[in-house]
C-alpha cells in the first residue's frame, strides 16, 4: 500500500465519522447563522468541521488545513488539506440529500488524495494520484455522450451570488435549456464533479466556484477521462472561480454555447 493509499484510507474513516454526525443531526432543530448574502452556516457544519480538522491534524500534523468555515489553520508548507465538511449546506438544512463531506490532500499544490462522501445519497468517490479513481467502488469513467443535445448538465446557482452573477447564471441556464437535454441545479461541487466522473452527469458549470468545494474532485474527473476548464478554454486551477467540467466529448460544443459569458 502506498503512502497516498494509506492517507486515503485514514481520511476516509474521518470523513465517514463526520458524515455519520451530519446524518444524526438531520433530525435535530439546527441553529442557523447568516453568512454572505443569503447563505447560511449551521451547527452541523461546525460539528462536522471539528471532527474533520481534529482528525486530519492528528493524521498529518505537518499539513495546514484550509476549511470552509475555519479558514486556514496551521503553517503553510509543502502539504495542505482543502476540506469542506458540509458542502451543500442549504440542501442539508432543507432536508435534501445533495450534500457531502469532501477532502483533498495536496503536496506542493498538486492534489494527491481526494475523497467525497455523500451519505444521504449513498455516494462515495475516491482518488489518489498513483492510481485510484473510483465512484462507489467502481472505476470512474465519464459518459459517452457526444452531443450537447443529448447531455444532462448541472449548473450552480446559489444564495451568495450577486445580482449580476444570478443574471449570468440565468443566461447559462437559458442557453443550455434550449441546447441540452436537461439542466439540473444541485449545488455541491465535488459531488457534482464526481457524478460527471461516474457518467451520471455529462457536465457541470459554475461561474463562482470555491476551492474547498472542488479540489477533491477535479483530478478525479480528469482521471476518469473528463476535462475541467474555464469558460474561455484553459485548464481550470483550484483557485479559478470559473469551472466547466465535462466528459470531454461535449466540451468544445459546451464552451461554444457559453461563449461571451
Amino acid at each position: 500500500m502506498s503512502d497516498y493509499h494509506q492517507i486515503l484510507k485514514d481520511a476516509d474513516a474521518i470523513a465517514r465519522k463526520a458524515a455519520a454526525t451530519l446524518m444524526s443531526m438531520r433530525e435535530e432543530r439546527l441553529d442557523v447563522t447568516r453568512k454572505e448574502g443569503l447563505d447560511i452556516v449551521t451547527a452541523a457544519d461546525l460539528a462536522s468541521e471539528r471532527i474533520v480538522i481534529d482528525g486530519l491534524r492528528a493524521l498529518t500534523p505537518q499539513a495546514c488545513i484550509l476549511s470552509e468555515e475555519a479558514g486556514t489553520t496551521g503553517t503553510l508548507g509543502e502539504s495542505r488539506w482543502i476540506v469542506d465538511p458540509l458542502d451543500g449546506t442549504i440542501n442539508y438544512a432543507s432536508g435534501l440529500p445533495w450534500f457531502s463531506v469532501t477532502m483533498a490532500y495536496q503536496e506542493q499544490g498538486a492534489t494527491k488524495v481526494g475523497l467525497t462522501v455523500a451519505p444521504a445519497a449513498g455516494f462515495e468517490a475516491h482518488y489518489t494520484s498513483d492510481g485510484i479513481a473510483t465512484v462507489n467502488g467502481k472505476m470512474a469513467n465519464v459518459s459517452t455522450t457526444s452531443r450537447l443535445a443529448d447531455a444532462v448538465i448541472a449548473v450552480v446557482l446559489t444564495s451568495h451570488f450577486s445580482a449580476e452573477e444570478v443574471a449570468r447564471t440565468a443566461e447559462i441556464v437559458r442557453r443550455l435549456g434550449v441546447g441540452a437535454r436537461g439542466v439540473r441545479v444541485i449545488v455541491s461541487g465535488a459531488f457534482e464533479y464526481s457524478m460527471v466522473a461516474a457518467g451520471q452527469l455529462d457536465a457541470a458549470v459554475s461561474i463562482k466556484a470555491d476551492v474547498v468545494s472542488y479540489a477533491a474532485a477535479m483530478p478525479l474527473l480528469r482521471a476518469a477521462g473528463g476535462k475541467v476548464t474555464t469558460l474561455s478554454g484553459p485548464d481550470s486551477t483550484d483557485e479559478d472561480t470559473q469551472k466547466v467540467g465535462s466528459n470531454g466529448l461535449i466540451h468544445d460544443e459546451l464552451l461554444e454555447a457559453l461563449r461571451g459569458l
